[in-house]
């Protein structure tokens, strides 16, 4: 497992673990998953070398945290805990009350980590920052990140804090590469870090899913699962399978290799099962050569998937045939 270090947080695994789906019913994964394979997956994590578990108030509102505390048990403190505040009215009295309830719900005196979930569109960070300072100023926290940030966002919060913001965590992946082009150039240039969530893009990444073969469930609903953007990500997903058969690894495990050839990049891809979390972090040691890289990096940016509106009228038309043919 390789490390980055990162100021008030001290060495973070390359590698972390998601939390979204511990105790969110979206998922359909049921109370057994909560109280036997969520803390399998967690214990294993641990033994093989993740420090970093992200998890947020609203997951499952406030159940993963809880789970995730439990699963942890007394090595907790041992850890990065990544939590979120969702900024609704975000006023500094408002931002100290939500963080005592999350470290209470993870049993932690101090989270490590604690983020702004969302950018608020009316509220400001001039706004937003002032809580979460005195939150680091009474060490509840040890290092103030944000979530789902622009670049231009991420700035202005770093000059509302007054201190570094060390994180931002969005969407990143081959299917959503847009960071590339800001986002890891200024961590890479300030020594902060880019979290990247969804990094296998719900599994389009791992290959399993085509235009004729499309999930169900909470995947159904996401637009890179229509029957168009399987057809145009194809290509994308080629150039992942080729690399994947170099390295004798699976396509998932190169989508996230591709991730950790970036600078100062760590991926949070949540686990369904010990087995997945275990290829997940096994995708550390495979360490892509130049030129993969840079195919990888081209695929991705000659993908154009099409808009929600789009798959929407699709799935409408396909709908009308199926019923008139």
């Amino acid at each position: 497992m390789e490390f980055l270090e990162v100021d008030g947080l001290g060495p973070v695994s390359r590698v972390g673990l998601g939390t979204w789906q511990f105790g969110s019913r979206e998922w359909g994964y049921g109370r057994e998953y909560e109280s036997g394979t969520a803390h399998a997956i967690v214990r294993r994590a641990r033994e093989l070398g993740v420090t970093l578990f992200d998890t947020a108030e609203v997951y499952g509102f406030g159940r993963s945290e809880r789970i995730l505390s439990a699963a942890l048990g007394d090595g907790r403190d041992d850890v990065v805990v990544a939590s979120k505040v969702f900024p609704v009215l975000p006023l500094p009295a408002v931002v100290h009350a939500r963080a005592h309830g999350s470290a209470r719900r993870l049993r932690l005196p101090r989270i490590p980590l604690y983020q702004v979930h969302q950018a608020n569109p009316l509220f400001p960070d001039a706004v937003i920052m002032p809580g979460m300072r005195r939150l680091l100023d009474e060490h509840r926290i040890g290092a103030v990140g944000v979530s789902n940030y622009s670049l231009a966002r991420w700035r202005a919060a770093d000059a509302a804090l007054g201190r570094p913001v060390v994180s931002n965590q969005v969407q990143f992946s081959l299917a959503h590469p847009g960071a590339l082009d800001d986002l890891v150039p200024f961590a890479e240039r300030a020594d902060r870090i880019v979290m990247a969530w969804s990094p296998l893009a719900q599994g389009v990444l791992g290959g399993r899913y085509d235009a004729d073969h499309r999930p169900g469930g909470m995947r159904a609903a996401n637009p890179l699962f229509s029957v168009e953007n399987l057809r145009r990500i194809a290509p994308l997903l080629a150039t992942v399978r080729e690399v994947a058969a170099g390295h004798d690894a699976k396509p998932a495990q190169v989508a996230l290799a591709w991730l950790l050839g970036l600078p100062r990049v760590v991926v949070i891809p949540g686990a369904s099962s010990v087995e997945q979390l275990e290829s997940n972090v096994a995708a550390a040691d495979l360490h892509l050569a130049a030129d993969e890289q840079a195919a990888l990096t081209g695929a991705a940016r000659a993908f154009r998937p099409v808009g929600a509106g789009r798959t929407l009228v699709d799935a409408l038309r396909a709908r009308a045939s199926r019923t008139t043919g």
